[in-house]
């Protein structure tokens, strides 16, 4: 999509500072982290939220790279939370599907919800 923010960064149009990349998905610093660790994975191909049609393979694979961002980031052992917001509603503000990976500090209940 020509206007959305993560289509360009995924195209290397916008700069990031990038965890993990690889063919299918990307992973970046979020420019507002909640959390000392706050980054955010995107399939490169536009899906504007999980339920836009995205296929179960590809779902997988984008989950399956938590883990390996979790471990790039240092807070495999130590834990983590994973987000996806989905729609107004839930305080989607960007609408293309990302994954929150947060961590690096203990967490409470009171934590921000996260767009």
């Amino acid at each position: 999509m020509q206007d959305c923010i993560f289509c360009k960064i995924a195209a290397g149009e916008i700069p990031s500072t990038i965890v993990y990349e690889d063919d299918r998905v990307l992973a970046f610093e979020d420019l507002n982290p909640q959390m000392p660790v706050h980054t955010l994975i995107i399939p490169k191909e536009h899906y504007a939220n999980i339920g836009d049609g995205i296929s179960d393979e590809l779902l997988g694979y984008v989950f399956n790279t938590v883990k390996k961002v979790a471990e790039i980031k240092g807070i495999a052992d130590s834990g983590y939370r994973v987000i996806v917001n989905t729609g107004s509603d839930a305080q989607q503000s960007v609408h293309h599907l990302h994954v929150h990976v947060l961590g690096g500090a203990p967490m409470n209940s009171g934590s921000p919800a996260l767009s």
